[in-house]
Parts: C-alpha cells; sequence; structure tokens
C-alpha cells in the first residue's frame, strides 16, 4: 500500500508510515492521487469531491489537527473512505499558553520586558499580584479546562468551575469546587479564564452583564474562541478600572493587526498560539498517522469523523430511531440545563436489538454543541467518559401502549418518544412529568402553567407578534398528578424560537417556565 503525506508532519508520523507502506511526501503528489491507498494532510490541502472522484484507491484520510472543514467528509462517506482527524494533539499546549497568559497577567512580564529593553528600569511600575490562594474561575471544564485547574493547583490556586455537562464526581475527583451557574464564578474568582465551545449560545458569553457580575479588578483570559468575549463591553470594563487586565490569544476575526484593545497597557495579546508548539505539531501528525495505519490495517479507527455507528444488517430496524434518539437526547438536556448522568430505557421490540447505536445517538443530541470537540459517533463515549458523565443502559421487551419506546432521563427530567406509521415519524410522548402525542419537529417551546381557559391563545398571540409560525402544539395533562391544575404546553415552529420571546411568556401571568428548544 501506497500514502501520500500531502504537507509537513514531524519525524514521528512519517516514520510510523514508512513501517508499513510505502511513503511520498509533498503536495506535487497529489496530481495522481490515484496511486495512494491513505492521505495525511494539514489544513492547507484541499480534499474536494473533485479530489475524491480521481482517489479511486484512496480508503483513509488522516487530518493532522482537529478541524476537518477542508475535507469533503459527506462525499469521503459516500465513496466508503474513513476520514479521521487528531482532537486531543493540542489540548496541553492550549492550557500551558493558558498557563503562561496567567502568569505573565498577574506579573506584567510582557509590559516589563518591553520598557527594559526600551531603556528603562521600572520596577515599582510592574508590581504584580500572586497566584497563590487566588481563586481561579474556569468557564467550560472540558480537556483543556481540566488541564488548566490541575496546572493552577499546583501554584496553590483555588479552582471553581462551572460547565454543567460535566459530572459531579469528576470536580471531586479533581479537587475543583463546582459552580451551579456561571454567576457563581463571577462572584469569587480573582482570574477568570474561558474554554467554552463556539456557538451561538455562547458568542458573547463574557458581555457587560456578565462583567458587571465580577469582582473588582478580576483580570480575564480567552485562549478558547475569540467570539466569546464581547470586545466593546470588555473595552469599557477595562476602562471603568472593573477588569485590571485581560490576556486574548484568539480575535473575533483572525488574523488581525489592529485592534482597540492593542493599545491597552494592561491587556496582553498573542496571534493565535494556543496549539502552536513543536510538540503539538509532532502530535498531530503522529495521531494522524496511527489512524491511517489503523484503518488500512484492519485496527480500531478511534477518531474517525465518519464511520457509520450501525452495522448494515441492523441499519434497516435500528435506523428509523437514530433521529428520534439523537431528539430525546436534545430535548432532556434542554430541559433539565444540563448533564450529570444519562439514563436510557429502550422498551419493546427494539430491546431486541443491540441498541449501543442508538446509545450514541442519545449522547450525539445531549452533548452536540456543549464540548469543545465536535461530537461525532465515534468520539461521543469517550467525551462522555473524560467529562464523568455516567450513562446507564436498560433493556426490556415490553412497552405499554407502544410497539417500541425510549426514554431518556437527564438529571431526574424524563421524556419519552416511539415512531408511528409507515414512515416512522418520531413522536414526542412524555416531557416535563406530562404526557402527551406529537410528532417531533426541529423547533420546540414547552411552557409550563397553571391549567385555565385562555392560556395556549396568549401563547399563539405572543408567537404572533413576534412573526414567530406554529406548525402544531399539544397539552399534557397527567391523571395521576396529585396537582390536576398543572399543564405542559409543547408547541413547535418552522422557526427557532427566540429565548427572550419565551422568557417574556415564562414571566406573565399563570405560567411557571418556558424553555426552547432547536434540535
Amino acid at each position: 500500500m501506497r500514502v501520500l503525506v500531502a504537507e509537513k508532519i514531524g519525524d514521528s508520523g512519517v516514520e510510523l508510515l514508512r513501517k508499513h507502506f510505502e511513503v511520498d511526501e509533498g503536495a506535487e503528489h497529489l496530481e495522481h492521487i490515484e496511486d495512494y491507498d491513505g492521505l495525511i494532510i494539514r489544513s492547507a490541502t484541499k480534499v474536494t469531491a473533485e479530489v475524491l472522484a480521481k482517489a479511486t484507491n484512496l480508503k483513509a484520510i488522516g487530518r493532522a489537527g482537529v478541524g476537518v472543514d477542508n475535507v469533503d467528509v459527506p462525499e469521503a462517506t459516500k465513496r466508503g473512505i474513513v476520514v479521521a482527524n487528531a482532537p486531543q494533539s493540542n489540548v496541553v499546549t492550549a492550557a500551558e499558553h493558558t498557563m503562561a497568559l496567567l502568569l505573565a497577567l498577574a506579573r506584567n512580564i510582557p509590559q516589563a520586558h518591553a520598557s527594559l529593553t526600551g531603556g528603562k528600569w521600572e520596577r515599582s511600575k510592574f508590581s504584580g499580584v500572586e497566584l497563590m490562594d487566588k481563586t481561579l474561575g474556569i468557564l467550560g471544564f472540558g480537556r483543556i479546562g481540566q488541564l488548566v485547574a490541575h496546572r493552577a493547583q499546583g501554584f496553590g490556586m483555588h479552582v471553581v468551575a462551572y460547565d454543567p455537562f460535566v459530572g459531579a464526581d469528576r470536580y471531586r475527583e479533581m479537587g475543583v469546587e463546582q459552580a451551579a451557574t456561571s454567576d457563581e464564578v463571577y462572584a469569587v474568582a480573582d482570574f477568570i479564564t474561558v474554554h467554552l465551545p463556539k456557538t451561538p449560545e455562547t458568542e458573547n458569553w463574557l458581555n457587560a452583564e456578565a462583567f458587571a457580575k465580577m469582582k473588582d479588578g478580576v483580570r480575564v483570559l480567552n485562549v478558547a474562541r475569540g467570539p466569546l468575549v464581547d470586545d466593546e463591553a470588555l473595552q469599557a470594563a477595562l476602562d471603568s478600572g472593573k477588569v485590571a487586565g485581560a490576556a486574548l490569544d484568539v480575535f473575533r476575526t483572525e488574523p488581525i493587526t489592529e485592534h482597540p484593545l492593542f493599545s491597552y497597557p494592561n491587556v496582553i495579546v498573542t496571534p493565535h498560539l494556543g496549539a502552536s508548539t513543536a510538540e503539538a505539531t509532532d502530535r498531530a501528525g503522529y495521531q494522524a498517522a496511527e489512524q491511517v495505519v489503523a484503518a488500512l490495517t484492519g485496527g480500531s479507527v478511534t477518531t474517525a469523523v465518519n464511520v457509520p455507528a450501525v452495522a448494515p444488517e441492523d441499519l434497516e430496524v435500528l435506523g428509523p430511531f437514530l433521529p428520534l434518539c439523537r431528539a430525546l437526547g436534545r430535548i432532556a438536556v434542554g430541559l433539565s440545563g444540563g448533564l450529570g448522568g444519562l439514563n436510557i430505557e429502550y422498551l419493546g421490540r427494539v430491546a431486541e436489538r443491540d441498541v449501543r447505536p442508538l446509545t450514541v445517538a442519545v449522547l450525539l443530541g445531549a452533548l452536540s454543541g456543549h464540548t469543545e470537540d465536535e461530537v461525532n459517533a465515534v468520539n461521543a463515549p469517550a467525551i462522555a467518559a473524560e467529562r464523568g458523565i455516567e450513562v446507564v443502559e436498560s433493556k426490556r421487551t415490553h412497552a405499554r401502549d407502544f410497539a417500541d419506546l425510549v426514554r431518556v432521563t437527564v438529571n431526574g427530567t424524563r421524556v419519552a418518544g416511539t415512531l408511528l406509521g409507515r414512515r416512522n415519524r418520531p413522536h414526542l410522548l412524555e416531557a416535563v412529568g406530562q404526557r402527551f402525542n406529537l410528532e417531533l419537529q426541529d423547533h420546540l417551546a414547552f411552557f409550563r402553567y397553571i391549567d385555565q381557559p385562555g392560556m395556549i391563545g396568549r401563547v399563539g398571540t405572543c408567537f404572533g407578534e413576534h412573526g414567530v409560525n406554529i406548525v402544531s402544539a399539544a397539552v399534557g395533562l397527567d391523571p395521576e398528578t396529585a396537582d390536576t391544575k398543572a399543564a405542559v404546553m409543547v408547541v413547535t415552529t418552522d422557526g427557532p424560537v427566540p429565548q427572550e420571546i419565551v422568557d417574556q411568556i415564562a414571566a406573565s401571568d399563570g405560567f411557571v417556565s418556558g424553555t426552547a428548544v432547536s434540535l
């Protein structure tokens, strides 16, 4: 077999490949991609549908890095080509860069260096603060956040972290205080570092409201994603003295050489160096090479982003349940507001099958958008395990009222669903402690309220005033519930429901709570 290393990777990765295959290096060989069984790339090589059409012998692509935006993954999947990345290659590097900026921020190191090399000796001007006995607040407690916590503890710092998608046991194991909300972090932290994924929900996470809740003189770091911080709000907080200093490695648009914050004497900036070390580059190349070796020699490809989760012989039976399970995971997490543990029950005929692919689908729905790495069918169980999320799976071959039933419980919040009709349409049967029957759509809003005339009309009127079109609605009343006045309304819409509209309704007379969920 032959493998092409189209871009420069570390020698260790190339040596590993040479132990198994003939290896050519250089992008010029892409003109003869049909000669190769495996391909190693970094970010510059574009593996388009046209390239893949020529790659008649290609069986595996290894991306020496995290993102696979430069690969047409759906087209590769159609052609049976495994695409794998190296998602853990830069976590140590990112954590260490965070610590480097933390120390530089505390001791004014870049400013002092510039002053001294500029011909000045200004000891008193650059007096700093110690890390010992200070509180580090971590927003986002995934792999990188946990590595930062461990290193900060070595400096004698107290660590408090917020991430509702990490199990309580993981916090206890690491000796880290678990915050129930980000506000609890703001109230006590002397330093705050963000390690959240970039999603519509996390954009501008550190905004004017967040800065106002922080301690006076707090210092802020961002080595994750530029859009997590509202630049104008940070600038205002620096101007007011609320924030004593900031260290930024990432920006809303990159590359960037001019920015209002660059002129601030108490702001330290680096040009997105979080993953830039020789070791990380070498590690990424080696991990990508490992995956290509595994794919071409019949081994286990542990970081594939497109390996199908369902065996062909089971696809006919389990396949229709995958969207349902993913939706139930998403809804359960959306209603519970976090993910400390996951209980999945399979009832009826589906319980006679190997339901592990369905459990992975539930995990995909539950974790998607809440981790720093993109979650897929291969890495979802590993990501759940490293976050201390316990997954309990049970099966019973009998289901009351339905041939098949799937129940998902997260933090005491249970949802249930099934498939109905010849087209196996997914239906939601239970949520927020109430039962109903509603065909699932991509966008839903849930309301708990006191059962009385006119409540559905009030929701419809408010949605209409804001241009939100309702597709269907259902009301749940559980006759077994002692409080017969409690009801749950589920509304499906043809577009996302802004949370501020849901909050407006939930705050009005007779309503108890409201939650919007998009699948």
